[in-house]
């Protein structure tokens, strides 16, 4: 099993604390997504200046984006008070009622990972986003009787990972959808500069473009490399954050400069050396890295489509040839994803990219992937 701390965008519950004290309070504070926070800010103005509650808001985006940050400063920017939970937390709709019921006119509940909600919580979340009203069921069979109850206007802001597993009269109810993109590493910079000062350790400038080159993307992690350079420069470095010490530490913590890790270099190599690049199937490449599929597919594979070095096809999962590079390799004149490519008659990394890293990745790992050479 292959330590996935350092570059993983989840977060436990200890680090969920640490990131507490590194969140932005404002939109004015926030770094990165401008679009977002301008459409945003125009939305939450606008609501003030009437003296309603602003729609609906929906934020999809990969992890450690941002997404409770900005649920958090929507409600700080209201004067309002927020309730936090999540979609696998709301078992049933009893659940949902509880929660709905004891809203304050005017607060924001944040629901996270909403497209994981028990599905008959949705169907009483649809009434109550339109309606402001819940039907609370009383009995069972033939007997039971629906009684209704009003509930305070509130604004409801959800976020979800993976937008398309939402039903469509769920999105529609959404006022305002944002959708969330990768940071730029000029903007991981400013975040790691910010993040620095927070925590009382100064960054040089080029210890700072160093870790945002590594972060993915993504602020979680650029702020989770940032404390463990810091560890490492206090330990066993002169106790500053500078250039050398943040890679000796991201050396130590096997985190590349293109920002891939153990897991996915482990992936690329048996792709590549064993397979030939591919094509090859999600399940024989799991056995060949000793990971549970889901564990390659959820969490190793859609930075490394994204990046580039990897395709979906049907058949299979191909290496690009951006992956040969990377490793140091030179590709064969019959590598896969040439085959691939006249195969399918388009460049299978740009049908991979399109999706994101995710989607029907099992649907396209199909019995010729699996019994591929």
């Amino acid at each position: 099993m292959y330590e996935r701390d350092a570059v993983s965008p989840e977060a436990d519950v200890e680090e969920h604390q640490i990131e507490g004290a590194l969140r932005p309070k404002a939109l004015s504070e926030f770094v990165g997504q401008h679009r977002v926070r301008e459409q945003l800010s125009l939305v939450l103005h606008s609501a003030q200046r009437r003296n309603r509650a602003p729609d609906h808001i929906l934020m999809s985006g990969g992890p450690g984006l941002g997404k409770t940050t900005l649920a958090m400063i929507i409600a700080a920017e209201l004067g309002a008070p927020l309730r936090i939970t999540s979609g696998p937390a709301i078992e049933r709709s009893g659940d949902l009622a509880a929660v709905l019921s004891t809203l304050q006119e005017g607060e924001v509940l944040f629901l996270d990972e909403i497209h994981r909600m028990a599905r008959p919580a949705e169907e009483m979340l649809y009434v109550a986003m339109e309606d402001f009203r819940v039907d609370v069921i009383v009995g069972k069979g033939p007997g039971a009787t629906a009684i209704p109850l009003d509930i305070a206007p509130f604004t409801l802001v959800g976020a979800t990972t993976r937008a398309g597993m939402l039903p469509a009269p769920l999105r529609d109810r959404f006022g305002f959808t944002a959708h969330m993109d990768f940071y730029e590493p000029a903007e991981l910079e400013q975040i790691l500069h910010r993040s620095a000062g927070l925590l009382g350790a100064p960054l040089e400038a080029a210890a700072a473009g160093e870790i945002a080159g590594r972060s993915r993307g993504t602020p979680r992690i650029a702020n989770r490399l940032l404390r463990r350079v810091r560890d490492y420069a206090e330990v066993r470095g002169d106790g500053r954050l500078t250039l050398a010490n943040a890679r000796a530490a991201l050396e130590l913590y096997e985190v590349d400069p293109l920002g891939l890790d153990r897991l996915d270099r482990a992936i690329l190599d048996v792709l590549l050396n064993r397979f030939r690049g591919g094509p090859v199937g999600l399940s024989t490449l799991a056995v060949s890295v000793g990971e549970e599929a889901e564990t390659v597919e959820v969490v190793a594979e859609p930075f490394l489509v994204r990046s580039g070095f990897l395709a979906r096809t049907p058949r299979g999962r191909v290496a690009t040839p951006m992956a040969w590079t990377h490793m140091g390799l030179t590709p064969p004149p019959d590598a896969a994803f040439g085959a691939a490519m006249g195969a399918s008659g388009r460049n299978p990394g740009s049908s991979a990219g399109n999706n994101g890293g995710r989607g029907n990745g099992r649907q396209a790992d199909g019995e010729q992937g699996e019994n591929s050479p």
